[in-house]
């Protein structure tokens, strides 16, 4: 009973914390709120006179070299740690940035805008690491709410700034990209003074000093055929989940509805994470993963289906609502959940694969969706609802209770 009362309370846990986790969660939200290059990418590209082609390309550029930066930062999660790894993360992507508004000719841009896109994603699955190893094991799930409330609000609060501050620069864009260098340039000087040592770090796993913390690699991760399941799991619900930002407006626009209804949707579901998550996790940290993965899954699934009713402003607000509880249901526990599993050596390793498989099924969803869409129309719904029970029913075979974190990674 005691161990359910201390797992409980939102603001204990962030509390009782380290400084290191406070920094971490700190330093998420601020490089967030900071992200304003893929936001204002197009429109900075085109007001420099490229072409609508060109200017998506590099949008996809970026998008590619950021699901790239998330694999790579999983190995130097590993091997230099979160300090060393947000640091080279946060300082490599503020010169990057600054560049982009010097940098002459298209060539030139489309490699400093996938460097950029790598670069500025390595800190994240290192300081996922650090959370999962600085956290009590009953409060994993709340510490990556708090993660994931950073995340949401600084995504929603970016466009504001960055619009802000476009017009106080002149509608320039030189304001917009120098401030998110020097934000970038705070976190990394922040994570510097503040997070642990790789030699700390090293400590923290092994628990003795004199003892090396095993090393290992992906093909390690592969060995965990469970564990390759739940990332199955994973990739589909990134595929599924995306179909709001893309195919759900297609659908909107074709059906007649005004598009009103779609934006309000869309900030219906932001509004409601960001006040609720955090409220509902109190109570699904206390759970067991494999009830609250499937369970939101089946959520998402009824969700997505919805839209397939006859669409209109009452459907779209109901499938959406649906939805928005599945991922505030699952989404802490998904996101917790390879830290709690994982070898301790391999923790980065872990975190990195999930991260780089969500984010694969997110930047896989639209072309998905839009190539369904364009076969079969309004009956894509039910199709992507019955996909969402698929990944719900290989969530029930693939989600374990934790195993302790010094045991060899299983092989069956």
């Amino acid at each position: 009973m005691a161990t359910e009362d201390r797992s409980a309370g939102i603001w204990s846990t962030f509390v009782e914390s380290p400084v290191a986790v406070k920094a971490v969660l700190g330093g998420v939200f601020v490089n967030k709120v900071g992200g304003f290059l893929n936001i204002f990418l197009v429109l900075f590209l085109t007001a420099k006179g490229y072409s609508d082609g060109q200017a998506a390309t590099a949008l996809g550029v970026y998008g590619v070299g950021s699901v790239i930066g998330v694999l790579i930062g999983g190995v130097l999660a590993d091997r230099l740690g979160a300090r060393n790894s947000t640091v080279v993360s946060m300082a490599g992507s503020a010169a990057l940035v600054a560049a982009l508004l010097y940098l002459p000719g298209y060539p030139l841009l489309m490699t400093a805008v996938a460097l950029v896109g790598a670069v500025s994603q390595v800190y994240r699955p290192a300081s996922a690491t650090l959370l999962s190893e600085l956290t009590e094991d009953d409060r994993q799930v709340m510490i990556f709410a708090m993660y994931r409330f950073g995340l949401n609000l600084g995504t929603t609060a970016a466009p504001l700034i960055g619009l802000a501050l476009y017009h106080w620069g002149g509608d320039s864009y030189h304001l917009l990209f120098w401030g998110e260098a020097l934000i970038a340039v705070t976190y990394a000087v922040l994570a510097h003074l503040v997070l642990p040592s790789r030699e700390e770090e090293k400590r923290i796993r092994s628990g003795d000093t004199d003892v090396a913390a095993a090393t290992g690699g992906y093909a390690d991760v592969f060995r965990d055929r469970r564990y390759l399941a739940f990332l199955l799991m994973v990739f589909i619900n990134g595929v599924v989940y995306m179909q709001y930002l893309s195919t759900l407006p297609l659908d909107v626009q074709k059906s007649g509805v005004p598009i009103f209804w779609y934006t309000f949707a869309v900030a219906l579901n932001g509004a409601v994470v960001i006040m609720f998550e955090l409220l509902v996790t109190k109570w699904t940290q206390n759970l067991p993963a494999k009830i609250v993965v499937v369970t939101s899954f089946v959520l998402l699934g009824l969700g997505v289906a919805a839209y397939g009713l006859p669409l209109g402003p009452a459907v779209i607000i109901l499938g959406t609502l649906l939805w928005t509880l599945a991922e505030i249901i699952g989404g802490p526990v998904v996101f917790s959940y390879p830290g709690v599993i994982a070898p301790s050596h391999l923790k980065g390793r872990y975190i990195g694969s999930f991260q780089f498989v969500f984010g694969l099924g997110t930047a896989t969803g639209p072309i998905v969706g839009g190539f369904l869409f364009v076969q079969i129309g309004h009956a894509v719904w039910p199709v992507l609802g019955v996909l969402s029970l698929v990944a719900a029913a290989i969530g029930f075979v693939a989600t374990k209770q934790k195993i302790p974190t010094d045991q060899p990674v299983p092989q069956t």
